[in-house]
């Protein structure tokens, strides 16, 4: 009946929402632009849903990248949500970025961004180096191709992170429907954005009264 220790849970990770930039997204090809944008809208939903420690970080956002995709201002507005600006392509070198990863006291993170291959694999490589369990939300990141993600997360893998999906990554924090206090707001939020599943669930709560 114990779950395994490594499942993710609400409190025991912290997550790394890395670059979601115009700039960024304008070369990414591996999926459909707007897959990958519901797919950040799965994540960052679930993050605040589950008030996981979140921690959004941007590249040259005024001088190049730009603003971040409004499926993450919508969870972590802007004015409040204190992004980290940086120059650096990895995360792990940002001084400013480092500190407040390492401040979350988690020895578990979660990462998704742009690109797969240089600002993801970065910081995964290098924490996995200091001893995190790193997993790595494989649909909610983007690069200029379909080989360059592929390999990367081959890369990724090769040196121990665990790859999980955007849907996956929702579920296994709500981990039992009886969980009433998110269980609402789950629901809404694969309405919104879970594409087929989201249809279902409406269907069901219309045509079961649920």
């Amino acid at each position: 009946m114990k779950p395994s220790v490594n499942l993710l849970t609400p409190d025991n990770h912290a997550l790394v929402l890395i670059d979601f930039e115009g700039q960024m997204a304008f070369a990414t090809s591996n999926l459909p632009v707007h897959e990958l944008r519901t797919n950040v809208a799965i994540v960052a939903g679930a993050s605040k849903i589950f008030n996981v420690s979140t921690i959004v970080t941007t590249v040259a956002e005024e001088s190049f990248s730009g603003p971040v995709f409004p499926e993450v201002e919508e969870f972590y507005p802007i004015a409040t949500s204190g992004y980290i600006d940086r120059t650096t392509m990895n995360t792990w070198e940002d001084e400013n970025a480092y500190k407040a990863i390492v401040a979350k006291k988690k020895q578990k993170l979660v990462l998704a961004g742009l690109w797969t291959s240089v600002c993801i694999v970065g910081p995964v490589l290098s924490a996995i180096e200091e001893g995190y369990q790193v997993y790595v939300i494989t649909d909610a990141c983007g690069d200029v191709s379909k080989e360059a993600h592929e390999r990367a997360v081959e890369r990724m893998i090769q040196a121990g992170a665990i790859p999980v999906t955007a849907i996956q990554y929702l579920l296994e924090l709500q981990r039992d429907w009886a969980r009433q206090e998110t269980y609402g707001p789950v629901t809404s939020l694969m309405k919104k954005y879970g594409g087929s599943y989201g249809i279902g669930i409406q269907y069901a709560h219309t045509m079961l009264k649920h």
